[in-house]
């Protein structure tokens, strides 16, 4: 006759069964996060999720300002923006210019309002923030406040080899890098000019408009300075791209 051995069982520490069930709802957490992350992914907004691209063609959401951080910090995604965008552009080379090289540069040709002097060199992140300004400020703040749409912008230059303010010395203006561009003056396609020099202190809709396309380029530049910085920009809107953060 076969002796059955009794198998005595231990108790399972309370700390172990704690960290079980610990696990065991990470596990759990983890399911409903995927699910969740699915369900927002197929059904949110992109402008509202962070890991979309930035597209030109959405309208501005919750996620935009990482979405196009993303992109202009990115040469290849810069270009790929603008190009689903429909904004043509052509290449520019790389200058070794010493102290005012430029690199990243393209010209930008079309699919923003148009730049007068024409296809400017500039980096692409600042061409990029350039047509997100021009779609998403420029134009509904013409419709808007002038009753027309922008069909040129006047422009002052990108590129010079210069300091800040022209001066002998001191620190390189960022149109030494070809990553700013001042803006003088707007037309319309119902023939108005609207002028930063005459028109910015004006209280009716152009110096309305003036001061709502100064504000909304704050998200799109790390620098925007108008005629309420200071005298030296008394008659233009300087946008760069540069290192230092400055809206006013």
């Amino acid at each position: 006759m076969t002796r059955v051995r009794a198998v005595t069982l231990r108790p399972v520490p309370p700390d172990v069964l704690a960290l079980a069930g610990l696990w065991a709802a990470l596990v759990d957490l983890a399911i409903v996060g995927f699910l969740l992350a699915g369900i927002v992914n197929a059904w949110a907004p992109a402008q509202d999720l962070p890991w979309k691209p930035f597209r030109l063609d959405r309208p501005v959401g919750m996620a935009t300002g990482v979405q196009f951080a993303r992109a202009v910090a990115d040469p290849a995604i810069c270009r790929a923006t603008l190009d689903t965008a429909g904004v043509r552009f052509t290449e520019e080379p790389d200058r070794d210019l010493g102290e005012c090289a430029t690199t990243n540069t393209i010209r930008l040709r079309d699919g923003a309002a148009p730049l007068s002097p024409a296809a400017p060199v500039i980096t692409c992140e600042a061409a990029l923030g350039y047509a997100a300004w021009s779609r998403h400020v420029l134009q509904p703040a013409a419709e808007d406040l002038l009753g027309s749409r922008i069909s040129g912008v006047e422009h002052y230059g990108t590129y010079a080899c210069r300091n800040v303010y022209g001066r002998a010395e001191g620190r390189r203006s960022e149109h030494a890098f070809a990553n700013a561009l001042d803006v003088a003056s707007f037309r319309t396609a119902d023939g108005q000019r609207v002028s930063v020099l005459r028109d910015f202190r004006d209280e009716g809709p152009r110096g309305q408009f003036l001061r709502r396309v100064r504000d909304g380029a704050c998200p799109w530049f790390r620098a925007v300075l108008s005629p309420d910085y200071n005298a030296a920009h008394r008659d233009h809107l300087h946008l760069d791209f540069g290192r230092w953060s400055v809206c006013r």
